[in-house]
């Protein structure tokens, strides 16, 4: 896809939100947060990352951190039963730069980028399951991902919810390459040129929201991926996970 098709694709999904926005009066909140995430090059050090968080949600749109949905009639299966539809926009914090580690000394600067793409879930009363595709809008990477999963909220108490979920994501051989992948030009005697393929990985993870009042809310995500061998067999590559943390205090008005 060229720079005019994604112009116009990123266009065409802002014009929606700003009609949605007008037709429904918003729930919407702010709050503060951070992101601890340990990255799996080799001696990489974990990186947290203070961030201002907003939340903002009606019938036809939904924004919360880094990724927004524009929502699309959902299909009624039953009184317990939906298929829910939607636009995706977000942010992939991905990348890394040259001074991250000594092992990336001399790599050039990897980029992160703004994404979109479609997904579709199963809401009904055994576990919710879903599934989206999107690809790299901006072009640094020319990623796609691809993610299958699973999630459960269970209702602990009036204040507590915990969900699990279950992801499959697989990138595309352009996105693991680009992250993971050494050039002939960047290829040293302790660190060979490699070249990535497509990559099947997995997430776990669990979140967990207190809701003090129905104002004030605390969350904690914790996540983990297990890395595929094609991402495990860089020579930039030491662990065989990567793991993050969020956590966010937010104010719903």
């Amino acid at each position: 896809m060229g720079v005019v098709p994604r112009c116009i694709v990123a266009a065409s999904l802002f014009s929606v939100v700003f009609v949605a926005q007008a037709e429904e009066q918003p729930v919407w909140g702010v709050g503060v947060g951070v992101i601890s995430t340990q990255k799996p090059y080799q001696d990489s050090n974990r990186q947290y990352t203070p961030i201002p968080v907003l939340h903002y949600e009606n019938r036809y749109f939904h924004f919360s951190g880094t990724t927004a949905e524009v929502k699309l009639p959902a299909l009624h299966l039953s009184e317990t039963q939906q298929l829910n539809f939607g636009l995706i926009a977000r942010y992939d914090g991905a990348g890394y730069s040259s001074d991250d580690a000594d092992i990336l000394k001399g790599m050039a600067k990897r980029k992160g980028g703004f994404w979109g793409g479609a997904g579709i879930e199963w809401q009904n009363p055994v576990v919710d399951l879903f599934a989206d595709w999107t690809h790299d809008l901006s072009g640094n990477s020319s990623g796609q991902r691809l993610r299958l999963g699973a999630e459960k909220s269970w209702h602990l108490s009036e204040q507590l919810t915990l969900t699990p979920r279950l992801v499959a994501s697989r990138y595309n051989s352009n996105y693991v390459d680009y992250y993971y992948g050494v050039r002939r030009s960047e290829a040293r005697p302790w660190r060979p040129a490699y070249r990535a393929d497509a990559s099947l990985s997995t997430e776990m993870g669990v979140r967990s929201l207190y809701a003090f009042n129905s104002h004030h809310a605390l969350m904690v995500d914790v996540e983990m991926t297990l890395l595929a061998s094609e991402i495990k067999d860089s020579p930039l590559v030491d662990r065989t996970n990567e793991n993050r943390i969020f956590m966010s205090y937010m104010y719903y008005f």
